[in-house]
C-alpha cells in the first residue's frame, strides 16, 4: 500500500479512491473545490471510470500524482464517512495479510446492504396528535358529527404516533378519513423513517446479574481490569460446558457499558443466534442489535446504522458483526472460539478470531475468547504469555458433568447386521422419554444414506462436475451432491451397461435416516430434524429452538449446528450416533476437532436439575479423541496434541499457508502449479525454515467442473511466504483460465 497523507487546505491534494471491481488497485482523482475540507478517509464517493460512473471508497490522499489528465470526484455518495479510521485500517491489513484485493476486503468489513448502490433507510408515514386533539371544546362536536374520525383519534392519544397505515387498521378506517383529521388540525401525518427491526413481535424478559461463584468473579475481574485500560489485554477463558461462560460474558459488558465503552459478541453459528440474543436483550433491552446473514437487507441496514449512531452499543452476531461500527470499542467476545466457521471461505480468507485480536489491538480494548475446549494455538499463545488464562472448572450451581459411555458398535448387530443404534442407545431414549425428559442426537452428515451402490456390480453413482459420491436425500427422491447443488432423480436400474441391477444397496447414514428409524421405534414421539436441509427459512432456528425449549419436541437431531451453546435444562440425554463420520477426516486436526466436538455436544445434557448421560457410537473406542472426551482429560489430550504437532512442524508451531489452483483442464491446472512451484523454490533459495510441498491433486480432486490441486507451504513467518508469492503471481504468465486462492493460516485441507 502507498503512504497517503491527509489533505491540506492550502494544496489541491489528490485523492486515492478504489472503484467496486476487483482489481486491487487504487486510482488518483482530483478533488474539486466544493469537496475541499470535507473529503474524508473512508468516504463513498461518485467516479466517472472508464465510460462510466460509478461509487468508489475514499482511502487517503496525497499532494501529487505521476498521471496526467486526472478526472474530477463527482460528489458524495454520502456527507459522512461509512468507514472509521480503525476499520479503514483492519480492511487494509487484512487485505495485505490474506492476499486479497483491497476493494473484496472494503466489502467483508462494510455490508452490502449499507454499501450499494440505493441503500437508505424505510421511509414511511407518520400520524401525531395536533394541538386541538385534546381541547374537550373540540372534541365534542367532532364525536357527534364524526365517530369514526374520534375514534381514530383516541386510538392515536394512547400513544405518542403510529404508523398511518397501523392506525387506518386499528381504527377501521380509510386513510381519507385521517386527512380529514389533519384538515381540522386533530392530527399531522409526516414522512419519517420506519426502523426495520430484525427481533420485531418477539417478547423479551428482562433480566438481572447473577451471583456468581469463585471462579467466575475471578475471571470477571481479570476481564474488568483489561476494560478499564485503553491497551489489548487478550483473555482466554477456559470453562467447562454449563460452568457459566455466559453470564460472566453478560456481566463484563454491563461494566463495558458503565464505562462508557461499546461491545461486539460473536457467535460462530447462526443457530446460536436466537438464544444468545434472548439472553443478551434481556440483560441490555433496545442497546443491543444483531447483525448476521439471515436478516433482511432492510433489517441489516437499519440494525447497521443504530450501532453507527451509537442507539445500540453492543452488538451480537456471527462472524461479520466483527466489523460493526462501535464507537469508543472496550471489549469483544468471541465465544466458543476454536470453531473453524469463523474462518471465512471467501477472499479474503480472514479468521475472526484472529482479526478480533487486532482490532482489539487497534482500538485498545480487551478480547474474550471464550470455549470449554480451546484451540491449540490459543492455548499455545497462553504457553508463550500473549494471552491470560481464566478457568472455570465447576458448572454452575454445582451441577455434575454428564456421564459419558462408549460404544463399540463393532459388536452392536441386529438380525446379523449392522445397526444404526444400540441397545445402550435406544433403551436410554426410552428411559428419558417414559420421565418426560428431553434428548439430542448428533451426526455429522445430513441426508439419508451417504451414497447408493449397486449390489451387483458395485457401481456408486457420482456428481457429474465433482469427485464425489452423490448422497441419497430420501423425502425429495434425489440424489444430491453437498458440494455443487447438483441434483438427480434415483436412477430406476444400475445405469451400468453390463448389469442394469434394478435394486440399490443404501451406504451409510444421515440425519435424515437417523430421524426416519428412530420414529419407527419412538412412534409416539414428536421428533425435530436440524441441518442445513431443514432449516432454509428465516425464522426456522428461531422456531425450533421455541419449540425445544417449550417441551413441544421429545428428541432432536442434528449436525454441528446443535453440538453447542444451546442451553435447554430438560435435556438428559445426548447420542453421537456415529462418532466415526468426524474422526477419519484427512486432516491433521480431526483429533482435535473430534475431541472438541465430543466435549461440546456431551456439554448439552444434564444443565437442569438431573444428571446427564451421554453415549457415543464408534468402530474405533481407543482412538484417543475418544477416550479422551470421555475422560474429561483435556490437559492430557492437548499436551499430546502439542507434543505431535511440534515433531510434525505443523500449527501452532509455524503458519499453514495453502495455495490452491482450480481449472476446468487438468494439464492446465498440473502446468500452472508446478510453474509457480519452481519459480517459488527459486526465490527461497533453499530456506531450511520454509517447509514448501509440491502441488497435488486436492482431497476431493474436482468440485464444480474445476480440477483442483493445492500447494501446502509451512513457515515461521507469513511475510516470508507472501512476499516472494506475490512476486511470482505478478510476473509470471498464467493462462487466465486456472484460478490461483492463496488460504493463509488454512484451517482446512480438504
Amino acid at each position: 500500500m502507498s503512504t497517503l497523507t491527509p489533505p491540506k487546505a492550502s494544496s489541491p491534494p489528490i485523492a486515492r479512491v478504489i472503484v467496486d471491481v476487483a482489481l486491487d488497485k487504487e486510482f488518483d482523482y482530483k478533488i474539486p473545490d466544493d469537496l475541499r475540507g470535507r473529503l474524508e478517509p473512508g468516504m463513498q464517493v461518485k467516479i466517472p471510470f472508464g465510460h462510466r460512473h460509478t461509487e468508489g471508497f475514499v482511502l487517503g490522499f496525497r499532494e501529487s500524482s505521476s498521471f496526467s489528465g486526472l478526472k474530477a470526484i463527482s460528489g458524495l455518495v454520502q456527507e459522512d464517512a461509512l468507514l472509521s479510521p480503525s476499520i479503514l485500517k483492519l480492511a487494509k491489513w487484512m487485505a495485505d495479510y490474506y492476499m486479497a484485493p483491497i476493494e473484496q476486503s472494503i466489502k467483508t468489513v462494510l455490508p452490502g446492504a449499507v454499501r450499494k448502490r440505493g441503500a437508505s433507510f424505510k421511509k414511511q408515514l407518520f400520524a401525531t396528535p395536533g394541538e386541538k386533539a385534546t381541547q374537550e371544546v373540540e372534541l365534542a362536536p367532532l364525536r357527534k358529527q364524526a365517530p369514526k374520525q374520534a375514534a381514530a383519534l383516541d386510538i392515536l392519544l394512547s400513544g405518542e404516533q403510529m404508523l398511518m397505515s397501523d392506525l387506518v387498521r386499528a381504527a377501521k378506517v380509510t386513510h381519507a378519513t385521517l386527512r380529514s383529521l389533519e384538515k381540522k388540525g386533530f392530527i399531522h401525518i409526516a414522512e419519517g423513517v420506519q426502523g426495520r427491526d430484525p427481533l420485531a413481535g418477539q417478547e423479551f424478559l428482562r433480566t438481572k446479574a447473577l451471583e456468581l461463584n469463585s471462579e467466575q468473579a475471578e475471571a470477571l475481574e481479570k476481564i474488568c481490569r483489561g476494560v478499564d485500560e485503553p491497551t489489548l489485554k487478550v483473555v482466554l477463558l477456559h470453562g467447562v460446558t454449563g460452568s457459566g461462560k455466559t453470564e460472566v460474558y453478560l456481566q463484563a459488558l454491563s461494566h463495558a457499558l458503565e464505562k462508557g465503552r461499546g461491545a461486539i459478541v460473536l457467535v460462530p453459528e447462526i443457530a446460536l443466534t436466537p438464544q444468545t440474543v434472548e439472553r443478551f436483550r434481556g440483560r441490555f433491552g433496545e442497546g443491543l442489535a444483531v447483525l448476521h446473514s439471515h436478516l433482511s437487507d432492510g433489517e441489516r441496514h437499519d440494525e447497521w446504522h443504530r450501532v453507527r449512531k451509537g442507539e445500540a452499543r453492543v452488538v451480537v452476531g456471527a462472524r461479520s458483526a466483527l466489523f460493526a461500527p462501535v464507537h469508543n470499542l472496550g471489549l469483544i467476545v468471541v465465544d466458543e472460539e476454536h470453531e473453524g466457521t469463523y474462518k471465512q471461505e471467501e477472499s479474503p480468507r480472514y479468521h475472526a478470531r484472529d482479526m478480533a485480536v487486532l482490532r482489539g489491538q487497534m482500538e485498545g480494548c480487551t478480547v474474550v475468547l471464550g470455549s470449554a475446549t480451546p484451540s491449540v494455538e490459543s492455548l499455545q499463545n497462553v504457553l508463550d504469555g500473549k494471552y491470560e488464562m481464566a478457568k472455570l472448572g465447576i458448572r454452575a450451581d454445582d451441577r455434575q458433568l454428564p456421564r459419558m459411555k462408549v460404544v463399540d458398535m463393532r459388536h452392536q448387530r441386529y438380525e446379523g447386521k449392522p445397526t444404526l443404534f444400540s441397545s445402550d442407545l435406544v433403551e436410554g431414549v426410552r428411559l428419558r422419554l417414559n420421565l418426560g425428559e428431553q434428548v439430542i442426537l448428533f451426526l455429522n452428515r445430513r441426508g439419508y444414506s451417504k451414497n447408493l451402490t449397486c449390489p451387483e456390480c458395485g457401481h456408486v453413482p457420482e456428481c457429474p462436475d465433482c469427485s464425489v459420491a452423490l448422497t441419497f436425500h430420501k423425502k425429495l427422491g434425489y440424489l444430491r451432491c453437498h458440494f455443487c447443488g447438483h441434483a438427480e432423480r434415483v436412477p430406476e436400474r444400475c445405469p451400468q451397461p453390463d448389469c442394469k441391477a434394478k435394486d440399490w444397496q443404501y451406504m451409510g447414514s444421515g440425519t435424515e435416516k437417523v430421524e426416519s428409524q428412530l420414529g419407527r421405534i419412538f412412534p409416539q414421539a414428536h421428533i425435530r430434524r436440524m441441518d442445513s436441509d431443514t432449516m432454509t427459512s428465516k425464522h426456522a432456528y428461531h422456531h425450533v429452538l421455541g419449540a425445544f425449549r417449550k417441551g413441544e419436541i421429545d428428541i432432536l437431531i442434528g449436525t454441528q449446528m446443535i453440538a453447542k451453546g444451546l442451553h435447554f435444562p430438560n435435556v438428559t440425554l445426548v447420542g453421537v450416533v456415529n462418532a466415526d463420520a468426524t474422526l477419519h477426516m484427512p486432516d491433521f486436526r480431526a483429533g482435535e476437532r473430534a475431541f472438541q466436538l465430543f466435549t461440546q455436544v456431551a456439554g448439552r445434557a444434564g444443565r437442569g436439575d438431573v444428571a446427564g448421560e451421554v453415549i457415543i457410537q464408534t468402530y474405533t473406542p481407543t482412538h484417543p479423541a475418544v477416550q479422551a472426551a470421555r475422560r474429561g482429560d483435556f490437559e492430557v489430550f492437548i499436551d499430546e496434541e502439542l507434543e505431535a504437532r511440534k515433531a510434525l512442524y505443523y500449527p501452532p508451531y509455524c503458519r499453514l499457508i495453502c495455495v490452491h489452483f482450480r481449472g476446468e483442464q487438468e494439464q492446465e491446472v498440473d502446468f500452472v502449479s508446478s510453474q509457480v512451484y519452481e519459480e517459488l523454490n527459486r526465490l527461497l533459495g533453499g530456506d531450511p525454515n520454509i517447509n514448501l510441498a509440491p502441488p497435488v491433486p486436492s482431497p476431493i480432486a474436482r468440485i464444480q467442473k474445476n480440477y483442483r490441486y493445492q500447494m501446502i507451504a509451512r513457515v515461521p513467518k507469513v511475510k516470508q511466504f507472501t512476499r516472494p508469492l506475490r512476486r511470482v503471481l505478478a510476473h509470471l504468465k498464467l493462462p487466465r483460465q486456472v484460478q490461483i486462492v492463496v488460504d493463509v493460516d488454512a484451517i482446512s485441507l480438504m
